[in-house]
């Protein structure tokens, strides 16, 4: 039996599907609603397929299936099954790092510490915590605010009855209670356990109000250095919490995902709310074998936070719902207020991570990087071929005066200085920057089809909006060029890209690569022809101010500069060192109208 025989056989149910290639390795899993359906679509149309799904198609010589209750028991089986068989074209999870925990152990006098291992010993863990100086200050904190024993000793109430432990330096130092020889109580240590287990848990406002009301009921009682030790507690506290992440009026618990997918990349952030503070937070990268959707790439995020944190909240807040359904679980699509600021900040931290990750690859493997972008560029703009000539034209004037315009080339997204030219306008009067950009585009490329027709670039980027752009489009049109290349405008103000044709601006993400990468050839385009025009504007000025004296001309003019260097220290120089170059009459001339 073929494997389109099997397929269409495969149940209207939900479930699980298996691939097999010819050597009967599992090269895929994935999950269904209807199993029928959506394994169907793989072989139905096969011109509708992405390239990486026809490669992953082309190798199936055998389809399995397990049929499941629910979309969750689905989920559930497929997160095994990959986890067991390590399907080549599944999605893979990047990030392999363990992240840390912060570990309550089970024991008569528990300790607290961060580990790296999760063990099912029955202790407690909380976490995990992306960021291990943030684990290091919670721990710092619990110190400082309960003696809590840090010792490798083994304490049971007999070897405390037995009295065969000796107590360490923390002891002496106030540190410790002396968990070893008995000196604290088993209720009054572990009431200060449940007490940091709250604060992990994320009640810290809750023990504010409660240690406020203890300091009160012990001031009443005249128990004043009771109610200076809960006061000490309570500012301490408070002290913290003012660092904390306070994002929300909302008192109830939620979770926030968000997902900014790159190509074969995505980058996913967890955010968890306990009372309107922000108590979790974790990153997670994954790679895309094949091009997988945005909902099934968000329920596999999902489904992995699941299985690190536990169950979810009732309420989680996603930019666009994933495809599969977990019970007890509202989702939420927020589109203003307090709710869609959280979804805001969870996506700004994906994207820090995604622009984080692409800053590593630039220092790590800068070819790959700069490919990468020109890739971004390319599908921001819509281009058919990779943007590795990349040419940028910016204007520059006063009022009209000494019109320059600049070329700056980039090749393989990085700047190619040697191939920067400078124009001077020559056949326009007067500050017209449409016609000076048309002018210096059809020099550009004129002289370039006639010298080197094989290095036109694949994009021209003109600095400014519709106006300049379709003058320079005209050159263009002129040259024969406009079906050879991509041009485009980019307009300051909203840094919005400007297409022939489309009445439309396109936005690009502003922390996109591919934005900065056109942003960074704007600004060198602009820097470079401001340059050249101030250095013509300034031999403008020197010229006009000894050449208005009569009697100087071209060679006296070179002689003086020459051996003075400026125009001021010929002003200033002695009358006969001037006299001596161009004579009495001259030189008392010059320095005469040089000085008013």
């Amino acid at each position: 039996m073929t494997v389109r025989e099997k397929i269409a056989l495969f149940p209207h149910s939900p479930g699980v599907y298996r691939y097999y290639d010819s050597e009967g390795t599992v090269i895929y899993v994935g999950k269904a609603k209807d199993l029928h359906k959506r394994v169907a679509q793989y072989f139905v149309d096969p011109s509708r397929l992405t390239p990486k799904t026809a490669i992953l198609v082309s190798k199936i010589a055998d389809a399995q299936f397990s049929v499941v209750e629910s979309e969750a028991d689905a989920l559930l089986l497929e997160n095994n099954l990959i986890k067991q068989y390590k399907p080549k074209y599944n999605i893979l999870l990047k990030d392999s790092k363990t992240y840390p925990w912060i570990c309550v152990s089970k024991d008569v006098y528990p300790k607290v510490f961060l580990t790296r291992r999760k063990v099912n010993d029955g202790s407690r863990y909380f976490g995990p915590y992306s960021s291990v100086k943030h684990a290091y200050s919670l721990l710092e904190f619990f110190d400082k605010l309960y003696p809590l024993r840090n010792c490798k000793n083994k304490i049971t109430t007999d070897t405390i009855l037995r009295g065969k432990a000796r107590p360490c330096l923390n002891y002496h130092i106030g540190k410790c209670k002396g968990c070893c020889i008995g000196a604290i109580s088993v209720k009054e240590y572990n009431d200060n356990i449940e007490e940091i287990v709250r604060l992990l848990k994320g009640d810290g406002r809750e023990m504010i109000a409660h240690y406020k009301e203890l300091m009160m009921e012990a001031s009443a009682a005249l128990q004043f250095e009771k109610a200076a030790e809960y006061k000490e507690k309570m500012d301490s506290l408070e002290q913290h919490y003012s660092k904390s992440v306070i994002v929300n009026s909302y008192s109830g618990d939620m979770d926030v995902f968000s997902l900014v997918m790159d190509g074969q990349d995505a980058w996913g952030n967890f955010m968890r709310l306990h009372n309107g503070a922000i108590i979790q937070s974790l990153n997670l990268c994954y790679k895309l074998r094949i091009e997988e959707e945005q909902k099934e790439v968000l329920g596999t995020f999902i489904a992995d936070i699941q299985e690190k944190f536990g169950n979810l909240s009732k309420e989680v807040i996603v930019p666009f719902l994933p495809d599969v359904e977990f019970e007890g679980v509202t989702f939420t699509l927020p589109v203003r207020g307090d709710k869609f600021t959280l979804l805001e900040l969870s996506s700004r931290n994906a994207k820090e991570q995604r622009a984080n990750a692409l800053r590593q690859s630039e220092h790590c493997d800068p070819d790959a990087y700069y490919r990468k972008v020109m890739e971004e560029l390319r599908d921001a703009l819509g281009m058919s071929v990779l943007p590795e000539h990349i040419e940028c034209f910016d204007n520059s004037n006063i009022q009209g005066t000494n019109p320059v315009a600049s070329c700056v080339v980039f090749r393989g997204a990085k700047p190619s200085k040697s191939d920067y030219r400078h124009f001077n306008i020559k056949t326009v009067v007067g500050a017209n920057d449409y016609a000076s950009m048309k002018e210096v585009v059809n020099r550009r490329y004129s002289r370039m089809l006639n010298e080197a027709p094989d290095d036109i670039p694949q994009l021209i980027v003109i600095d400014g909006g519709k106006g300049q752009l379709s003058f320079a489009y005209q050159a263009i049109l002129e040259l024969g060029l406009q079906d050879s290349l991509t041009i485009i405008g980019l307009a300051k103000r909203l840094e919005e890209v400007i297409r022939v044709g489309d009445p439309f601006p396109l936005f690009i993400d502003r922390n996109s690569q591919a934005l900065k990468l056109l942003q960074q050839c704007r600004d060198e385009a602009h820097r470079f022809g401001i340059t050249h025009h101030r250095n013509r504007r300034s031999k403008t000025q020197i010229e006009s101010a000894l050449r208005e004296i009569k009697g100087v001309g071209e060679k006296t003019e070179q002689r003086l500069l020459l051996h003075f260097g400026s125009v001021a220290r010929i002003a200033a120089a002695p009358h006969q060192e001037v006299a001596d170059l161009v004579g009495e009459e001259l030189a008392t001339r010059i320095q005469e109208q040089l000085r008013k």
